[in-house]
């Protein structure tokens, strides 16, 4: 059973605050005892966790086939709103191969993050 998966960050509150508003609960957000900052993030059975470490750089790959996927309630409004506050939008509202509403866009790393109706 997968217990987490962990990115590096640039900027750890703005990837708390992204990922909060797709409805990720922060669980920790703390400074390491090597003086790093990290967050782990619960996101309904799973986990992300993030460390934003000084001189280290993430380095997410720019095609769609390496995301993070999410189910996400209201996509019709939340895609707006997330437009509108100046995230990045790569693929934009399309039924996806199951039929339900699907968008992807990117989180404050550049990383692609599919939202899928659920």
């Amino acid at each position: 059973m997968l217990k987490h998966v962990s990115f590096l960050t640039r900027d750890i509150a703005a990837t708390v605050a992204f990922y909060e508003r797709l409805g990720a609960t922060t669980e920790k957000n703390l400074t390491t005892t090597e003086g790093h900052r990290r967050a782990a993030l619960r996101l309904g059975d799973g986990h992300l966790q993030f460390f934003q470490i000084t001189g280290e750089s993430p380095a997410p790959h720019p095609h769609w086939a390496e995301h993070i996927a999410l189910h996400v309630t209201g996509l019709r409004a939340l895609l707006p709103a997330l437009k509108e506050d100046g995230v990045t939008v790569t693929r934009d509202l399309q039924p996806s191969p199951g039929g339900r509403d699907m968008a992807f866009v990117q989180d404050p790393d550049g990383r692609q993050v599919e939202l899928l109706e659920g």
